[in-house]
């Protein structure tokens, strides 16, 4: 996955107590006169900006993935892959995306999204939900850091499924910085937030449509993105915007999905800052999952029809099944550089597979796929 220069960088230390999930240097270039010191912050609990945070205290945990040693060497070396790719993506000559500068901010947007703790508390929130439905009882209950290592088991398995996306950096050209967050790698999916076919469902990393963003300066965001549904207008992988607005659309983004801090930079107007959380406030979600318990109605022939309840006390029943529907918020506004493909679709074949990308259908099983077209 890295190059032989990445990966000579990473040395055989001890494990470290305090163990960021948001890494110090994904947080360098929103922190004061760029050092990786001292940050500001945004509490959205308190509304209060922080002007001189300690760098060092900010999304971490005492052996947050635990004292695996192995584990945390290889988290290293794909942060200061990262870094290597962060520091060559700024420098002004830089016209092209390299792929081997893709595939690094891919891999590190995945690990990212599953491995910050708001990520590792949804998915305790939702296990541990589960376990009380269904009373599977104390040993069916699940631990954050529990949850944190099966993230970092997931990242494995989904590597591949995001290599078939799109990718392009947008230049901030506006006097208006993007932010960030301590959850900042966003999965969202327009097509799925606003077409009505798909009201009910929800989506994931292979879904059509899907669209991961995370900035990674005040002046630059990483997106990738599903091509067969979206266009974005660059050159070798690079565009650029002007208009303030697609701004505030990618930063509305980090005020919906963060946990408690906004991390604006130095030059985010604190009054403009505090305005621009209130006014999408009304959009976070409270949770983050809900469940949908579904009792055996009837068998016909080889097929079995269930149907859904508000409660498993509702009616006696001796088989069931549980859907776990993860949600998400909906942004009131999306970049104008994100265009829809003329022509754009997905590919269903009406099983709870869903509206998956093209290139994803050898993968699952069933009744064959037919395309789903965009509706413009």
């Amino acid at each position: 996955m890295f190059s032989p220069a990445h990966r000579s960088q990473i040395k055989q230390v001890a494990t470290n107590k305090n163990q960021h999930f948001v890494p110090r240097c994904y947080l360098r270039p929103f922190s004061q006169e760029e050092e990786g010191k001292v940050i500001r912050l945004f509490n959205v609990d308190r509304l209060q900006v922080i002007e001189n945070a300690a760098v060092k205290h900010q999304c971490c945990g005492s052996y947050f993935y635990g004292n695996d040693e192995k584990l945390e060497n290889a988290i290293q070396l794909l942060e200061q892959a990262y870094a290597a790719t962060l520091r060559n993506i700024r420098v002004a000559s830089y016209k092209h995306l390299t792929p081997q500068d893709e595939i690094v901010l891919k891999r590190f947007w995945l690990f990212q999204y599953l491995r910050t703790e708001a990520a590792s508390r949804r998915t305790v929130e939702m296990n541990n939900h589960l376990g009380e439905i269904t009373k599977a009882g104390t040993s069916f209950m699940l631990g954050v850091r529990e949850a944190v290592i099966m993230a970092m088991h997931a990242f494995v398995g989904a590597m591949q499924v995001i290599d078939d996306l799109r990718v392009c950096l947008v230049k901030n050209l506006t006097g208006l910085p993007f932010i960030t967050s301590d959850d900042p790698a966003v999965l969202t999916n327009r097509w799925f937030l606003s077409d009505r076919r798909h009201l009910g469902r929800t989506f994931g990393l292979r879904s059509a449509g899907a669209l991961l963003v995370m900035p990674v300066t005040p002046k630059l965001v990483f997106i990738a993105y599903d091509p067969n549904v979206y266009a974005i207008s660059k050159i070798s992988g690079i565009a650029s915007t002007r208009k303030v607005s697609d701004v505030r659309s990618v930063n509305q983004l980090q005020f919906l999905n963060c946990r408690a801090n906004i991390f604006p930079g130095s030059n985010y107007d604190s009054a403009v800052l505090h305005d621009e959380y209130q006014s999408h406030k009304s959009r976070r979600l409270p949770t983050r999952h809900v469940l949908h318990y579904s009792v055996l109605d009837k068998v016909d022939g080889q097929y079995k029809r269930y149907r859904v309840v508000s409660s498993p006390g509702e009616v006696d029943h001796r088989e069931a099944l549980v859907h776990v529907q993860t949600l998400f918020p909906k942004p009131d506004s999306w970049p104008i550089f994100l265009q829809w493909r003329r022509k754009g679709f997905g590919c269903t074949n009406g099983t709870g597979a869903g509206c998956i990308r093209h290139s994803q259908i050898r993968s699952i099983d069933g009744p064959p796929f037919e395309k789903m077209y965009i509706r413009r």
